[in-house]
């Protein structure tokens, strides 16, 4: 092959989005972020952002957020303004697939092209450190009592923490649908209203705690998994205080719609490097994530029967 042919032809693929990884130059990535900064899915793309970059697989990051309707709204500017793009990505977790439940916008996640799932972590409630409650089963107690007198604040309606609250005054004995439930944009927004005593518990990801947890601001009464966090080795799950609930909190990647098949290979690739990356490593270890690698098809097929299983779920606890 001529040399002139071949350049054309290489250039054609790197077009294309055809090229192995190792040939292509580090590209320029877009990242929705369909939340307000500070939350979980904020903290998630900027650290693989950085993460691919480390990998060596991207030349440079921009960031979007638009929070909103449990990410619905950052969701439709990218499935609307990204059709195409093989350089573009989305955050996302079980937080949308809830939020799409509840509110039924107008976009699906089906429009989009799942790339990967990358992480797992399990909730805790917490109350503020000057909160007249010690225990979640002084909480209990107030829910039992009064309902509406307990705050619960968290993340958009149909959140997992929005979940765990209607399943744990389920599983007490109480209505779900009393629960007085305080949904916000952003994880900055949950934090700042935990820190002011404007709720009365709150819940999220560790993750978006842990500071607060540290420096004495909040105080940790439970968790959802199925055994102690590592991180907190002295917060009972909810199951240990005879609460039966227990449900995780996953997050992952999307590319654009209508990327071809060679594209999404490639994306696939760069994720794949960006999260065996150094800096990766060091965002697992900060945010006590747990990895949890899924892949194209199979995260498509783990996405599908998140919806059902948390639409069962939201329906058991009188959500929907």
């Amino acid at each position: 092959m001529r040399r002139d042919t071949f350049l054309k032809s290489l250039a054609a693929l790197a077009a294309a989005g055809s090229l192995p990884l190792s040939a292509r130059a580090a590209v320029a990535i877009k990242m929705m972020l369909p939340a307000n900064p500070g939350g979980g899915w904020d903290t998630t793309g900027r650290a693989l952002g950085k993460a691919l970059q480390d990998a060596g697989v991207a030349s440079s990051v921009t960031y979007d957020n638009k929070g909103g309707a449990a990410g619905a709204i950052g969701l439709a500017q990218f499935v609307n303004g990204s059709k195409g793009d093989p350089n573009a990505l989305m955050v996302m977790g079980a937080v949308m697939v809830g939020g799409i439940i509840t509110g039924k916008p107008p976009v699906n996640l089906s429009q989009a092209t799942p790339i990967a799932r990358l992480t797992s972590e399990y909730n805790v409630f917490v109350l503020p450190a000057n909160s007249p409650y010690k225990s979640m089963a002084d909480v209990v107690a107030q829910l039992k009592k009064d309902p509406g007198s307990v705050k619960w604040g968290g993340g958009s309606r149909g959140s997992t923490e929005h979940i765990a609250a209607a399943m744990l005054a389920r599983e007490v004995g109480v209505d779900p649908a009393k629960i007085n439930y305080v949904a916000f944009r952003g994880g900055g927004e949950a934090v700042a209203a935990i820190l002011g005593g404007n709720v009365t518990v709150g819940g999220s990801g560790y993750s978006e705690f842990a500071e607060y947890i540290a420096a004495g601001k909040m105080k940790p009464v439970g968790v959802t998994s199925p055994k102690r966090l590592k991180d907190l080795p002295n917060v009972p799950t909810l199951k240990e205080q005879g609460i039966n609930v227990e449900i995780g909190n996953w997050r992952g990647v999307y590319g654009a719609p209508g990327v071809t098949a060679e594209q999404r290979k490639a994306l696939i690739a760069m994720v794949d490097k960006a999260v065996k990356s150094k800096a990766w490593a060091e965002a697992l270890e900060k945010n006590g994530w747990t990895p949890a690698w899924l892949p194209g098809d199979e995260f498509g097929s783990f996405v599908d029967m998140e919806f059902a299983s948390l639409r069962a779920t939201m329906v058991k606890s009188g959500m929907v």
